[in-house]
């Protein structure tokens, strides 16, 4: 069956409707107004930016335990003298030079 020419693109914009109590809807115009945002604009970024915070926070990453193992070996191992090193350790910090 061929496919229409008429559906919308994945990135089309959809309408979301919530109900909200009228005290919610002023503190967030006053937010929006104050950053220069739509109400649209200001709930979108706010929201999305948490719904990734939340993703974020329940992603689980597997490791292998012999890499996990060598990682912290690396970690606890003391730094191996280089020119490099040896020139961060002995310059002074810019708050120090007076």
């Amino acid at each position: 069956m061929p496919t229409s020419h008429t559906s919308k693109s994945p990135e089309a914009s959809v309408p979301l409707n919530i109900r909200i109590k009228p005290a919610t809807r002023n503190l967030i115009d006053r937010a929006a107004e104050l950053l220069g945002k739509t109400r649209t604009d200001f709930m979108l970024e706010a929201s999305e930016r948490r719904a990734e915070e939340v993703l974020l926070d329940r992603t689980i990453f597997t490791v292998n335990p012999e890499i996990y193992a060598e990682y912290l070996a690396r970690l606890d191992a003391p730094a191996q003298p280089n020119e490099r090193l040896k020139r961060t350790m002995t310059t002074k910090a810019p708050w120090d030079e007076a």
